[in-house]
């Protein structure tokens, strides 16, 4: 069964993108190695702070245009829950 991620990126100065991907870590690395040209690229965001896995891609797509439509403390909120710090989670998932 595949799994698929619906994700938030962070800046330094906690500017916001949320996604969705198939392979997580690939994703992110692009976005970190500037891969991915645009918003991301442009403002540095690169920090993934907050991730949330789905077995089906309709609702992994349905619950990130979800978020979008989110007010940004909704959004803060729902990261400060799982992660209060905003560590940036890839270095804790390519380790395993």
């Amino acid at each position: 069964m595949r799994t698929y991620y619906v994700y938030i990126l962070a800046s330094i100065k906690k500017k916001l993108y949320i996604g969705v991907t198939g392979d997580l870590l690939k994703r992110v690395y692009q976005h970190k190695s500037k891969e991915v040209k645009g918003h991301t690229a442009k403002y540095n965001i690169d920090q993934l702070v907050y991730y949330e896995e789905h077995q089906d891609i309709k609702q992994a797509i349905l619950r990130e245009k979800q978020m979008k439509k989110w007010k940004r403390d909704w959004k803060i909120n729902l990261i400060n829950e799982k992660n209060s710090f905003w560590k940036d989670l890839y270095y804790r998932l390519i380790r395993g």
